[in-house]
C-alpha cells in the first residue's frame, strides 16, 4: 500500500509537471466558459435570441441559463463528449508517454512491481479527473457569479447535497474517460494512436451510431444503450435541475440514470483491469 501511495504521488507530480496536462484543463474550461456563459449571455445582452447557436431561446432564458442556479448543469453537462475527450487525452498521455518516451523500463527497474505502478497511474489520473471536475464547478461558479452581480440578480445557488451530487457525478463520468484513456495508452503502448481513436470514438463514431440506432436501424438499440457517451449522457442529465434552452450533445435521457451509472462504472473497471493485466503481462518494449 505503501508503494502504491507513493507511485501515485509521484504520478501526480509528474502530472503537474507536464505543460499538456494544463492545456487540456485549461482548453475544459474555456470550452465550458464559452458556451456555457460567455455566448450566452452575450447573445442576451445584444437582444440576439432566436437564432443560430441560441435558437429558440428567449434573452431571458439564456440569462437564467448563466445564473447559479444553473451551475451543476453548466459545469458537468460536456463531460460526456466535448470535456470528456479531453481526460480521454490525459489518461493516454499519462501512460503512453512512458512508452513514448522510452522511460517505463527505467521506472520499472527502480524497485515497484509493475501491478503497482500502473495501479498508481490509474490512481492518479481518477484523482486527476476530480480536480478537473472541481476546477469546472470553480470556473463555471466564478462566471455565474460575475454575471449575477452584473445583472443584479439574486445568489441563489442550488443545494449543497446538489452541488455534491453533481460533483460526484461528473468525477465518475470524468474518472471513466480517464481510464479508458489510461488503457489505450497501455494496450497500443503509444500516445497519438490512442488519441487518435479515442476521439474520433467520441466525437464521431458514438454520436453516428447512436443516430442510426434512434432513427433507421433500431435493431441497434441494445448496442447503443452500452456505449459509454451514451450511458455517461444518461448519468448526467438524471441529476441536472430542470433549466431553459436545450442541453449541450450528448446529454438525453436515452437510459436511466442507474443504468448509466452502472455502465460507467463497469468501463472504469474493465479499462483499470485491462491495464494492468496488459501491463503485468507484457513485454514492456
Amino acid at each position: 500500500m505503501r508503494d502504491l501511495f507513493a507511485v501515485t504521488v509521484a504520478e501526480l507530480g509528474k502530472m503537474r509537471r507536464r505543460p499538456g496536462a494544463w492545456v487540456l484543463l485549461g482548453a475544459g474550461l474555456l470550452l465550458s466558459l464559452t458556451f456555457g456563459y460567455f455566448i450566452p449571455y452575450l447573445s442576451y445582452a445584444s437582444d440576439s435570441g432566436g437564432g443560430g447557436f441560441t435558437a429558440g431561446t428567449t434573452p431571458e432564458e439564456m440569462l437564467t441559463g448563466t445564473l447559479p442556479g444553473q451551475l451543476v448543469t453548466r459545469a458537468i453537462s460536456a463531460l460526456p463528449i466535448f470535456s470528456g475527450a479531453l481526460v480521454l487525452v490525459l489518461g493516454a498521455l499519462v501512460t503512453g508517454g512512458e512508452y513514448a518516451a522510452g522511460t517505463l523500463k527505467t521506472l520499472l527497474t527502480q524497485g515497484p512491481r509493475r501491478g503497482i505502478v500502473f495501479g498508481g497511474q490509474v490512481l492518479a489520473c481518477v484523482l486527476a479527473a476530480a480536480v478537473g471536475v472541481v476546477a469546472l464547478f470553480v470556473g463555471c461558479a466564478t462566471a455565474a457569479t460575475a454575471i449575477a452581480l452584473v445583472e443584479d440578480r439574486a445568489l441563489d445557488w442550488p443545494a449543497v447535497p446538489d452541488l455534491l451530487l453533481g460533483v460526484a457525478t461528473g468525477w465518475a463520468v470524468a474518472a471513466m474517460w480517464a481510464t479508458l484513456g489510461a488503457a489505450l495508452g497501455v494496450l497500443l503502448r503509444s500516445v497519438a494512436l490512442p488519441i487518435g481513436l479515442g476521439v474520433v470514438w467520441i466525437l464521431g463514431v458514438e454520436n453516428l451510431l447512436d443516430a442510426v440506432a434512434s432513427t433507421t436501424l433500431t435493431a441497434l438499440e441494445p448496442v447503443r444503450d452500452l456505449l459509454p457517451g451514451v450511458n455517461s449522457g444518461s448519468l448526467i442529465l438524471s441529476v441536472l435541475p430542470p433549466g431553459p434552452g436545450e442541453l449541450p450533445p450528448g446529454v438525453a435521457d436515452t437510459v436511466s440514470g442507474i443504468h448509466g451509472l452502472v455502465v460507467v462504472l463497469a468501463y472504469a473497471g474493465v479499462a483499470a483491469a485491462a491495464l494492468l493485466v496488459a501491463g503485468r503481462r507484457r513485454d514492456v518494449a
